[in-house]
C-alpha cells in the first residue's frame, strides 16, 4: 500500500497536481488503493473525477459507465470536467448511442474502445400479452417517475388539457414523488384537470405491474433521459407508449413499431399524438403492444445484460 501511495502521489505531481491536491485526493482514494484489481470500473463518469489516475497506481484497466445526469448535466456546470478521464480510461460503457455522442463532443477520443449495453428488466415481472385496449369508457393513462423538472410532467398535463377540449373522457395517473409535487398539483387545478389527474406518489415497485396492467397508455415525455427502465416495464407490460426524442428514448422505443416518439417541449404535438393512437385499428395497437412486448423480452433482459457484461471485461 505505500508504494502504491507513492506511485499515487507521483502521478498526480506529474499530470500537474500541487502536492495538497495530490495528497487530498490521496486521502479521498485510500480506500481502493490497496486493492489489486484487473479493473477498476466507475458507474457513472461523474465518479471516475478526482480518481482518474488510480487505476493506474494499482495497475487496473479502467472503464466507465454514460448513464444520463453525468453526461447531459453535470458537464453543462462544470466544464472540462472530463478532460482527464478521457486521458486514464480503457474502455467506456453507454447505455444508448445518443450518450455516446455527447461524450465525443466533450472530448471523449473516437479511438476509445466503446460497448453498447442497455438498461434491462426483470420480463417475467411485467409478462403480459394485451388482447385489446380502451374497453373502458375513459382511456387510462400512466406515467412512473420521479416528479422533477427532467420527465417533462408539465408538458404531459399541457397536453391533456388539449385532450381534454376535445372531448375526449380520460383518466392519467402519476406514480411517483419528487421535488415538483407542488408544481403539479397546481398545474392540475389551473389546467382544470382535477377529475382527470390523479397524483398517486410513490409506490412499492412490486405493485407497479399491476398498475401498469389497469392502463392503456404509458407516456414518458422527458425533456433529459438517459434511456428509462420505466418504459421498458410498460412495452413488457404492453402498453402502448408515447414517449419524448431525449436522448436514449429514441432507442428504447422504435417510432411507430413498438411505440410512438414525439419531439420534446410539443405538447400540441404530443395531444395530436394521443388522439392518434386512440383512433387508431385495434388490430395495429395489439400489433405495435406484442412486437414492443417481445423485443422488450428478446433485448432488454437481464440474463443478456449479464452475458454482455461478460463480454465487456473479457473483451
Amino acid at each position: 500500500a505505500p508504494v502504491t501511495a507513492y506511485k499515487f502521489i507521483h502521478f498526480e505531481i506529474n499530470e500537474g497536481s500541487t502536492w495538497s491536491v495530490a495528497f487530498k485526493r490521496l486521502i479521498i482514494n485510500s480506500h481502493i488503493l490497496p486493492y489489486k484489481l484487473d479493473w477498476l470500473h466507475f458507474g457513472y463518469a461523474v465518479t471516475g473525477i478526482q480518481r482518474e489516475l488510480v487505476g493506474k497506481a494499482i495497475k487496473a484497466k479502467v472503464a466507465v459507465s454514460f448513464r444520463g445526469h453525468d453526461i447531459i448535466e453535470y458537464p453543462q456546470k462544470h466544464p472540462g470536467c472530463y478532460d482527464r478521464l478521457w486521458k486514464n480510461i480503457n474502455k467506456v460503457h453507454t447505455i444508448s448511442d445518443d450518450l455516446l455522442r455527447q461524450a465525443y463532443l466533450l472530448g471523449l477520443s473516437n479511438e476509445t474502445k466503446v460497448i453498447k449495453i442497455t438498461p434491462a428488466i426483470s420480463c417475467e415481472i411485467f409478462n403480459y400479452k394485451r388482447q385489446n385496449f380502451f374497453n373502458w369508457n375513459v382511456i387510462k393513462i400512466v406515467t412512473v417517475a420521479r416528479l422533477n423538472w427532467a420527465k417533462g410532467l408539465g408538458y404531459i398535463l399541457d397536453a391533456l388539457a388539449q385532450l381534454k377540449n376535445t372531448g375526449i373522457n380520460f383518466h392519467y395517473k402519476i406514480i411517483g414523488d419528487g421535488p415538483e409535487m407542488e408544481y403539479l398539483s397546481f398545474s392540475v387545478y389551473q389546467l382544470g384537470l382535477l377529475k382527470n389527474v390523479e397524483l398517486i406518489g410513490k409506490l412499492e415497485h412490486s405493485q407497479i405491474p399491476f398498475i401498469l396492467q389497469e392502463n392503456d397508455i404509458y407516456i414518458q415525455y422527458s425533456i433529459r433521459e438517459g434511456f428509462c427502465n420505466a418504459v421498458l416495464e410498460a412495452q413488457s407490460a404492453g402498453l402502448l407508449c408515447i414517449v419524448s426524442d431525449a436522448e436514449g428514448l429514441s432507442e428504447n422505443v422504435i417510432d411507430n413499431k413498438t411505440g410512438w416518439v414525439v419531439p420534446k417541449r410539443r405538447p400540441d404535438l404530443l395531444a395530436n399524438k394521443i388522439i392518434e393512437v386512440i383512433n387508431m385499428p385495434m388490430e395495429q395497437l395489439l400489433s405495435i403492444s406484442h412486437a414492443a412486448s417481445e423485443r422488450v423480452r428478446n433485448e432488454f433482459n437481464l440474463e443478456k445484460q449479464k452475458r454482455d457484461f461478460v463480454n465487456f471485461y473479457n473483451d
